[in-house]
């Protein structure tokens, strides 16, 4: 998989001049990867640290700025072969990278900021297992409460928090008494609004339960999910270290070593107990789909 993912930025790379579409070599990287551009835009966010699209701007505005600085061609040639319309796209592309124009740039000589060429290899750094199993679902209905929070990658999410202690005990127990099949119990669901993991990126978060499709809500909200695959990883450890810690491993080694696909879906998450420090014992669901090689 890690051979197939290098494969794909070679071809992002040679694509990053010729004014080719984003779009259009983001879904041949894909098909280089064979998988969808649905995972391979989570996949790569994931594994580097940052969208696709903003490294490849970046690495476009690279290559960009040490043309601009040869002085070998008009700015409005080198905004040409990059993939920009007009001069002003361009510049505003160039700024939010360098922090300073192209003609000033050109003009002053102007350190610029460097993306270096990325890839991916293998870095074993102990050894550990990851139990899982693969679950074929109907379709369900998730009923609860929801806030568009950020997203934290390491401790507890204060915006998360102030959603669970916002739960009185009667809006708990309507929630249980909703609850029906896998996971079990008051769970979490997050729906990621875009194919960035990066802190901060905005997702909606729920707290609710799993139920039947045609369960009546009442006034809680609802999120009907339909049929589909998801893998179910269980873990125990302190609370929300590990959970953080599994979630990454999932996408940096599970993915790249099995036959799958993450796909749109919210993640479900049912944690036991949800107290900060104590061992807690945890299930996470991720939606996949099965690779076809």
């Amino acid at each position: 998989m890690l051979d197939r993912l290098n494969e794909a930025l070679d071809h992002i790379e040679a694509h990053l001049d010729g004014g080719l579409d984003d779009e259009l070599d983001i879904a041949g990287a894909a098909r280089i990867a064979t998988t969808s551009e649905y995972h391979f835009r989570r996949l790569f966010s994931a594994l580097a640290g940052m969208p696709l699209s903003v490294y490849v701007r970046r690495r476009r505005m690279t290559l960009a700025g040490a043309e601009v600085l040869a002085g070998e061609l008009t700015l409005l040639d080198v905004a040409v072969r990059y993939g920009y319309g007009s001069a002003e796209a361009f510049a505003r592309a160039f700024r939010s990278v360098h922090g300073i124009g192209p003609g000033e740039a050109r003009r002053t000589g102007a350190e610029l900021t460097a993306q270096p060429r990325m890839s991916f290899r293998v870095v074993i750094e102990g050894s550990s297992t990851m139990r899982y199993r693969i679950v074929e679902k109907e379709a369900f209905r998730f009923v609860g409460r929801t806030a568009r929070i950020p997203l934290v990658h390491e401790g507890v999410n204060p915006a998360g928090a102030a959603l669970a202690q916002s739960l009185d005990g009667p809006t708990i127990a309507r929630m249980k008494g909703l609850a029906e099949g896998e996971p079990a119990g008051v769970v979490s669901a997050a729906v990621h609004l875009s194919d960035s993991r990066e802190e901060g990126t905005e997702l909606d978060y729920w707290i609710g339960v799993v139920t039947a499709p045609d369960a009546d809500p009442g006034d809680l909200a609802a999120l009907d999910v339909p049929p589909g695959t998801w893998a179910v990883f269980d873990n125990h450890g302190p609370y929300p270290i590990a959970l953080q810690e599994l979630w990454r491993d999932v996408f940096t080694q599970w993915f790249p070593s099995n036959p799958y696909a993450s796909r749109p879906g919210p993640e479900l998450l049912r944690t036991m107990p949800v107290e900060v420090g104590t061992p807690t014992d945890s299930q996470l669901w991720v939606p996949v789909e099965r690779i076809r090689t």
